[in-house]
C-alpha cells in the first residue's frame, strides 16, 4: 500500500481545517485525520472488490 504524499496530506489537512471552521491550534490533528483518510481511499482502491 502507498502512503499519501506531503502535499496530498497538507491539501486534504487544509480542506477539514476549512470545514471545521478555521480553529487555531489543531494543526496535528487535521494532518493526522486527513493522513487516515488517504491512507484508508488508498487501501479501498487496491482490494479487489
Amino acid at each position: 500500500m502507498k502512503n499519501p504524499t506531503k502535499a496530498q496530506v497538507r491539501r486534504r489537512s487544509f480542506e477539514l481545517w476549512q470545514q471545521a471552521g478555521f480553529p487555531e491550534g489543531r494543526d496535528n490533528e487535521f494532518e493526522q485525520r486527513a493522513s487516515q483518510e488517504l491512507r484508508a481511499e488508498e487501501k479501498q482502491r487496491s482490494d479487489p472488490a
